[in-house]
């Protein structure tokens, strides 16, 4: 998650809103009510389906008008592919994280979860393949031809055992 999402009172404009979501290279701005609770969300979407396709002039709309809610949410304990599994189901493509108290202590995105998706598969690419070179192999030696049945897999080349001597040897 992104900590510190960006977030606009109950009052504020959707130019104000804009303006935020500039300033911090975003896609949303959470609006926060009473109590600085999280009430909606507004998106780059909101802005230009609620507002510019109408030609409002965004400082005399409240970002509060164009919102999007109720407002789905996610606790901070949860995992990653809660978040995920959460925004399939919801059909959005953000998440506030909460903490006990219902307050805003981060966001998390689909862009997020993508991120997060394409390391942990790079990670179980290298384990898979480092698993890979201590399994021992039945077939023919990738340097002499010869049948093995005890090859290993070294520089991408399945060898048997003299062939793997003769390349330490080097």
């Amino acid at each position: 998650m992104r900590r510190n999402p960006t977030t606009i009172g109950y009052e504020g404009t959707v130019a104000r809103a804009a303006m935020l979501m500039c300033r911090d290279e975003v896609g949303s701005c959470i609006v926060l009510g009473r109590d600085n609770l999280p009430v909606g969300i507004v998106t780059e979407e909101d802005i230009n389906c609620k507002v510019v396709a109408k030609d409002l002039k965004p400082s005399a709309v409240q970002a509060s008008e164009i919102m999007s809610t109720p407002l789905i949410t996610i606790s901070a304990d949860k995992y990653a592919k809660d978040a995920a599994h959460m925004m399939i189901r919801h059909r959005v493509r953000r998440l506030p994280v909460v903490d006990d108290e219902n307050k805003v202590i981060g966001i998390v995105t689909v862009r997020d979860i993508l991120t997060v998706s394409t390391e942990i598969n790079e990670l179980m690419n290298d384990l898979v393949e480092i698993n890979r070179l201590e399994e021992v192999e039945v077939g023919t030696c990738s340097r002499c031809g010869q049948m093995s049945d005890d090859l290993r897999r070294i520089d991408n080349l399945m060898l048997c055992p003299s062939c793997r001597e003769e390349e330490l040897l080097q």
